[in-house]
């Protein structure tokens, strides 16, 4: 698949694949890099993506969003099936690993990088390649496992101790950590938030430790819901708030996008917090 605009200038470098993710009724598009880009348009930046994509399907929904493609012969697909137990993954397909060489050279000096894993597709010590960046991630696809059947289930963070000298802010769900409590590397992290659905945001900077709880609404589709959150948060940071003042605009974006189905939940404008507008 031929890079897409790879040459225009981006403040937002996201890197990690585009899902196509199987439902009921036929493949849809995913991926936290997805449910962040739309997310940082609608907050006034240029979001560009670095990904593998075996064009499954259109990609229409990411409109003009400029893309640069590792060679792959097929996508990376999940399969996201809901029980009373919570989500259920499994994974169909995994495209080709990204590395330092699939970024365009204008891209690298983006000042806000975002490492957006899904499936363990990018390595955490690429974060140590932009040292005049902000540079966050969501470790959710460092934090997954598989059988030969395609199961997921948790797994620790390996790299952490290594990855998180050179990461400026982390979010995570309390899903990614498999039910349990704070991580065992949450210390280390300069700014950590973990995500509870609709129960607290719980957010570490230093020595202390807020909850920030979400508003209440109804819930059509949370997926995608962590991925704005951490756009929005990312994006709040880089636009000089505190963690505290991030965490409360990005429960704001995250609550309402669980009202709409996939990357309709995106924010719109006139969603956004005018109280907190960054």
């Amino acid at each position: 698949m031929l890079n897409t605009a790879s040459g225009l200038p981006i403040d937002y470098l996201l890197i990690g694949h585009l899902a196509c993710d199987r439902t009921p009724t036929g493949l849809r598009l995913g991926g936290s890099v997805a449910y962040a880009a739309l997310t940082a348009r609608a907050l006034g930046l240029r979001p560009g993506i670095v990904t593998a994509w075996g064009g499954e399907i259109p990609l229409d929904d990411l409109g003009n969003t400029p893309i640069t493609f590792a060679p792959t012969e097929r996508s990376t697909v999940f399969e996201n099936i809901e029980t009373p137990a919570g989500r259920r993954q499994r994974l169909h397909n995994r495209a080709t690993p990204l590395r330092w060489e699939h970024i365009p050279p204008a891209w690298r000096y983006a000042p806000l990088v975002h490492l957006a894993p899904i499936a363990a597709e990018v390595s955490p010590m690429l974060a140590q390649r932009f040292p005049n960046a902000l540079v966050c991630a969501t470790p959710q696809g460092w934090m997954r496992r598989w059988d030969a059947e395609g199961r997921v289930s948790p797994a620790p963070w390996e790299e952490a101790e290594r990855a998180l000298p050179h990461l400026s802010a982390v979010t995570l769900s309390r899903e990614d950590l498999g039910g349990a409590g704070t991580p065992p590397w949450a210390q280390r992290a300069e700014i950590l938030a973990i995500t509870a659905g609709s129960d607290p945001v719980t957010v570490h900077w230093g020595a202390e430790k807020r909850r920030f709880t979400p508003p209440t609404n109804e819930v059509v589709d949370p997926t995608g819901a962590g991925d704005i959150f951490a756009a929005a948060f990312f994006i709040a940071l880089y636009r000089g708030q505190s963690p505290w003042q991030a965490a409360e605009f990005a429960n704001q974006l995250a609550s309402r996008s669980i009202t709409r189905r996939g990357l309709e939940g995106v924010p719109r404008l006139t969603e956004i917090p005018t109280t907190t507008k960054v």
